[in-house]
């Protein structure tokens, strides 16, 4: 059950991520790259100059990529925060020397529970995925950190 769960959430998502990867962030990477080999281009320039142009070409995706991160980390936390509560309440309710019947009662508690919130996880996402292309449509991600 747990493993089925633990499925879900990652096929969701992985379907998320490789969206945003495709519409958004590979098209960063690519103004990356040319930018950089534009920097290369420049003969004049000293090798410091170079690094510091390169640097700044990269800065785009950088945030870009951060912001998609940090709003994963943040919904991620919400789960992990729901299941801790599903594990505590099921500690609560468990006695010190609980009957194998009430271990296997607990357990399908805390399965039901964990799963609600894999749930109220996997509800959120579609909302989560639509903010973040918004935002990194509008090129204003690095306000968003």
């Amino acid at each position: 059950m747990v493993e089925e769960q633990r499925r879900r959430v990652e096929d969701q998502m992985t379907k998320i991520v490789e969206e945003i990867d495709k519409n958004y962030l590979r098209g960063l990477q690519g103004d990356m790259h040319r930018c950089a080999a534009n920097c290369c281009d420049n003969k004049t320039a000293s090798v410091q100059k170079i690094h510091h142009c390169i640097e700044n070409c990269s800065g785009s995706l950088t945030k870009a990529q951060q912001y998609v991160n940090s709003e994963f980390e943040r919904v991620q936390h919400r789960l992990q925060r729901c299941v801790m509560d599903c594990n505590d309440h099921i500690k609560d309710k468990m006695g010190p020397n609980p009957t194998q019947d009430e271990v296997n009662r607990l357990t399908d508690d805390f399965e039901k529970c964990a799963t609600k919130c894999v749930d109220t996880y996997c509800d959120l996402l579609p909302s989560l995925e639509k903010t973040m292309k918004k935002v990194l449509a509008s090129g204003r991600f690095d306000q968003s950190l």
